[in-house]
């Protein structure tokens, strides 16, 4: 495919007005879908014609509007993605710092008040729905209504406890994760479909599991319409996105403008091709550029390929048909809110995926190195096309070239740049507010300009030897005053997300080595720049997010009561605690003013005890008089400060103990803890608590051992150590 960059902007074939009403938006986002599984993308990767899987619909998005080049997932993997594209935020801020939710439940990662672009376009009037893959974690009800622990004590038939409903969505039709893992489907002979299975729910609409029969877990049978099928899942998700959308259009009086996120389940393994959707044949019908059926994808490992890997292209090719499906509707479906035009003129559609493709695929990720799960390229830089003929994005004709962006982008960017397309405001951070704290803007780049912008983290390094390894991208960065020219990509250990230590590993130009093959981290010539750039990274990882670096006006100060966090630049507490009805600390953070107070009280079943005695050792503060001298079960320390500050990490230790309970500002809702040595994932995801934030002064941050949700393991732990900043 033939894609010209313009300099002038294209003609559209309908300017947006002060008075046009807001766009729909149509949102699709593919699993594991490398730049190479698109040719439209295929004068980027240098992909043969008869290796180039053949995607016609993405070739028609791309002419009709903006093809990125240079756009990137948050992370290499499925859920940090989809939580970045949701909250327009680092999903390692949170608790993820590598890998994915396991477990057919996996503990929710969005807190109830914490927005989302559901809940951006939801409060701004829209109809919202999603369809497809979720995989950001669910909490189910036990029999008795009440939150459920995990996947034992679940009840199916009891309505979700927290879902995507939650976070925006009027309507749902969706898997839990990845579709081979989302419930047992008929053939799978490694899990049988009884009352005991605990692969997965199956269907969820709403807040309902339609699958469930209610013995036990149980999902229906292959003869039920909501039975699950994975090989049916295309055309059933494809069929609720046409749904939603005439819903939408048709279902009311005064019709509202509609966001639909499609989030596929394709073409993530195993590769289960359907064998049609609208009406159009899909396993056994893709073709590459060359018009001639796509053989077994060449293995560079292997004279003989791989048979399954032809299910795989039909699997790709499964997603460009679903997207076609949309496009054909958006253009004949005439627009109620414009009568005159039809819906595609003012609807953004958007294209992209969560990460690159996954290792089996040689040519998907086309010359990058690396692939899903890595925070080399392949793993994270993904297509991105984007259309809106009403908004000056592209000129919504698909016999156009179409143009080209060279724009560094990451998904993460959605949340500030629905904001923009609103009008409204992005969250006061400053203000204790939160959303889209890594999120920047693109609606100008949509449009063709060039954007100065920030750094870009990758993170999730199936390379490195602790997984949670990252990257920082940032072009052109100033060192010393000048500019050093370049797209510069410095990679660190995991210590940068565990406990905010930064430890570079490698550095690369990726203008002079796209691949990624000469690391230049430790050349002399070098050395000014890896010093800036680990110096950003570390600032950047330490305020909570992008778009709060610029509160960073004061140096940070670490309270140290544990041994591991006392140096040079830390208050030492570990002889200074009071056993008082409040413990007061008085610290100065910003050396030109009266310094900051912060109160510490101990609590035992929501008592506050009027004579707390505090414990110290080597790993840190805890209560006297529970079980034993930690924060024990049902206890809590609550602190309060005099003025405004930016907490930058709490570490809360386990030692002989255990992760569990939960930490909370104010009133705001409560996050389960985790520690720098213990955590309540499958994966290990211990490391400091970073995303609480800014406290206001006089409001409490709550450190509780008591079970999360009422259901949870209570905690049993210390307070090793707290960094923060004063605010101005």
């Amino acid at each position: 495919m033939r894609i010209t960059t313009f300099l002038l902007f294209a003609t559209c074939l309908t300017i947006a007005s002060a008075d046009d009403p807001l766009p729909n938006i149509v949102l699709m986002m593919a699993d594991d879908m490398g730049m190479g599984d698109t040719s439209a993308y295929q004068n980027i990767t240098g992909n043969s014609d008869q290796w180039q899987i053949h995607t016609p619909s993405m070739e028609r998005l791309a002419r009709m509007g903006m093809r990125f080049t240079d756009a990137h997932t948050p992370t290499s993997r499925c859920t940090g993605t989809r939580y970045g594209l949701m909250t327009g935020r680092y999903p390692w801020r949170n608790r993820l710092k590598h890998f994915v939710l396991f477990g057919a439940q996996g503990d929710p990662m969005i807190e109830r008040d914490r927005p989302t672009i559901a809940t951006l376009l939801k409060d701004s009037g829209y109809s919202t729905g999603m369809v497809g893959k979720w995989h950001i974690g669910l909490r189910y009800r036990r029999s008795d209504g009440k939150p459920a622990a995990g996947w034992e004590d679940a009840d199916l038939t009891q309505p979700i406890f927290d879902g995507p409903t939650d976070h925006g969505f009027d309507y749902c039709r969706f898997t839990s994760r990845s579709h081979g893992t989302s419930g047992v489907s008929p053939g799978n002979k490694k899990a049988k479909n009884d009352p005991n299975q605990s692969v997965g729910p199956g269907h969820i609409h709403g807040r309902i599991v339609v699958s469930a029969t209610g013995d036990g877990k149980r999902l229906k049978q292959p003869s039920d319409p909501d039975a699950y099928v994975l090989d049916k899942l295309g055309s059933r998700h494809s069929d609720h996105s046409i749904q939603f959308m005439t819903q939408c259009v048709t279902g009311e009086s005064q019709p509202k403008p509609f966001f639909l996120y499609y989030a596929s389940n394709s073409n993530h393994s195993p590769y289960t091709p359907d064998d049609q959707i609208g009406g159009q044949a899909v396993s056994g019908a893709a073709r590459n550029v060359a018009g001639k059926p796509m053989a077994a994808w060449k293995n560079k490992k292997s004279k003989k390929p791989s048979p399954k890997t032809d299910l795989r292209h039909d699997f790709i090719f499964e997603n460009d048909v679903v997207l076609g499906r949309m496009i054909d509707y958006l253009q004949r479906t005439d627009d109620p809110r414009r009568p005159g035009h039809t819906l595609i003129e003012n609807t953004i559609v958007i294209f992209t995926s969560d990460n690159g493709a996954e290792r089996n695929a040689d040519y998907a990720t086309g010359p990058f190195r690396s692939n899903k799960g890595s925070a080399y390229e392949g793993g994270h830089r993904v297509p991105l096309m984007v259309a809106w003929p009403a908004g000056q994005v592209g000129d919504g004709n698909d016999q156009t070239p179409g143009r080209s962006s060279d724009q560094l982008t990451g998904l993460q960017d959605m949340f500030a740049t629905f904001s923009d397309v609103l009008g409204k405001p992005l969250p006061d951070l400053r203000r204790g507010q939160k959303g889209g704290e890594d999120s920047t803007s693109m609606l100008a780049a949509w449009r063709g300009e060039t954007i100065q912008r920030g750094p870009l983290f990758h993170n999730d390094h199936n390379e490195a030897k602790d997984k949670a390894a990252m990257a920082m991208r940032i072009d052109n960065p100033v060192v010393d005053g000048a500019v050093v020219p370049g797209k510069w990509k410095l990679f660190c250990d995991a210590t940068l997300i565990r406990s905010g230590n930064i430890e570079p590993t490698e550095l690369y130009d990726l203008i002079a080595d796209p691949q990624e093959q000469n690391n230049v981290v430790n050349d002399a010539s070098r050395k000014p720049l890896a010093e800036q750039l680990a110096s950003t990274a570390a600032l950047h990882r330490h305020c909570g997010g992008h778009r709060m670096v610029s509160l960073a006006n004061h140096a940070s100060v670490t309270l140290a009561w544990a041994d591991a966090y006392q140096d040079d630049d830390s208050i030492s507490l570990a002889a200074g605690t009071q056993s008082a009805p409040t413990a007061f600390f008085s610290v100065d953070l910003s050396h030109n003013g009266p310094p900051v107070t912060m109160n510490l009280t101990a609590f035992r079943r929501e008592t506050k005890l009027e004579k707390a005695t505090f414990d110290v050792n080597s790993r840190g503060l805890g209560i006297v008089g529970g079980k034993v001298a930690q924060v024990d079960y049902r206890e809590a320390i609550v602190l309060t400060f005099s003025k405004d500050v930016l907490i930058q990490s709490v570490a809360i230790v386990a030692g002989n103990g255990q992760a569990g309970g939960f930490y909370q500002v104010g009133d705001k809702a409560p996050l389960a803890i985790y520690c720098t040595d213990d955590d309540i994932d499958f994966n290990d995801q211990s490391g400091v608590i970073s995303d609480i934030g800014v406290v206001k002064a006089g409001e409490t941050l709550r450190l509780d051992s008591s079970p999360h949700y009422g259901v949870e393991a209570p905690g049993r732990w210390r307070l090793g150590a707290l960094t923060l900043r004063q605010l101005d």
